[in-house]
C-alpha cells in the first residue's frame, strides 16, 4: 500500500484570498488549451486566425463552467439543488460534470462558429485535442483535494484517502489523468496532425474518452447519492459515456469527404 501524500488544497493564502490548487488546475487546463490552440492555428491551412483562437478559449471557458456545474445538477444530485437552489452558484464547494461540460462546450462551438462562419463539426474537430491536458489537470486536482477516490481494493498501489474512511482504496484520479488526459492526448494529436474527414477528430474524441471514463468507473467508487444507476452495476458516469461512444461511432464511421 502507498501513502497518500497529503497535499493542502489551498496552495496561496494572502488574508481572506485563497489560491486553490483545484482552481490552478483549471486554470493550467484553460492555459494549455489556448497555447495548443495557437499551435493548430498556425499549421498551413489551418484555417484559423489567432483572433479566433482567443475568443473560441475564451467562450469555451464559460461554456466548460456554465456547462459543468448545471450537468453536475442535473446528474448527479438534482434533489438536493432542487431544495437548495441559492448553492447551484457555489462553484467554489465543488460539483462539476464533464459530460455537463462538454454539452457547454458544443453550444458554445455552434454559436461561435455561427458568428465566424464554421460548421459545428469542424470547430468540434479543431477544440477535441485541446480537451485532454484539463482533463489531466483537473483530475491530478481531484487527487490533491482527496476527491471522487475509487473503489476498496488490495493492490499494492491502494491508498488510504483521508475522506475515504480506513480502507485503501484505488487511486482512481490518477487512472484518469492518465488515460484521459495523457493517453487520449496523444491520440488525438497524432491522429489531427493529418488531414481527416469532417466531424472524425471529434468522433475519435468522443471514443476515447467515453470508452477510457467507462473503464476507469469500474475502479472508481460510485456517487454517494446514487450508487450505481442501471442494471446493478452500472454508474451515472457509465451511462453518460454510453451516448458520447454512440455519436463518436456515428461521426467516424459516416461517409464525409476530407476536411480542407
Amino acid at each position: 500500500m502507498l501513502e497518500y501524500p497529503v497535499i493542502n488544497p489551498i496552495a496561496l493564502q494572502i488574508g481572506p484570498l485563497a489560491a486553490r490548487w483545484y482552481g490552478i488546475m483549471y486554470a493550467v487546463g484553460f492555459s494549455a488549451a489556448w497555447f495548443l490552440a495557437r499551435r493548430r492555428a498556425a499549421r498551413p491551412g489551418s484555417g484559423w486566425t489567432a483572433m479566433q483562437v482567443d475568443d473560441l478559449i475564451t467562450w469555451a471557458v464559460v461554456g466548460v463552467v456554465l456547462g459543468g456545474r448545471l450537468g453536475y445538477v442535473l446528474f448527479y444530485d438534482f434533489s438536493y439543488y432542487l431544495d437548495n437552489p441559492a448553492q447551484i452558484l457555489s462553484i467554489w464547494r465543488g460539483g462539476m460534470s464533464f459530460h455537463g461540460g462538454v454539452v457547454g462546450v458544443v453550444l458554445v462551438a455552434w454559436l461561435y462558429g455561427r458568428h465566424i462562419g464554421k460548421p459545428l463539426l469542424a470547430v468540434g474537430d479543431f477544440i477535441a485535442p485541446l480537451v485532454p491536458p484539463g482533463l489531466l489537470a483537473g483530475r491530478l486536482g481531484n487527487f490533491i483535494n482527496g476527491e471522487l477516490w475509487g473503489r476498496v481494493t488490495d493492490a499494492p498501489w491502494a491508498m488510504v484517502f483521508p475522506t475515504g474512511g480506513p480502507l485503501p482504496r484505488h487511486p482512481s484520479q490518477l487512472y484518469e489523468a492518465a488515460l484521459e488526459g495523457l493517453a487520449l492526448f496523444v491520440i488525438l494529436w497524432v491522429y489531427s496532425a493529418k488531414p481527416r474527414a469532417r466531424g472524425a477528430v471529434g468522433g475519435l474524441f468522443l471514443i476515447g474518452y467515453g470508452s477510457f471514463r467507462f473503464f476507469v468507473e469500474f475502479f472508481r467508487q460510485p456517487d454517494a447519492q446514487l450508487g450505481f444507476v442501471a442494471m446493478g452495476w452500472m454508474s451515472m458516469g457509465q451511462v453518460l459515456c454510453l451516448p458520447m461512444i454512440a455519436l463518436g461511432l456515428f461521426l467516424m464511421l459516416r461517409r464525409s469527404p476530407v476536411a480542407a
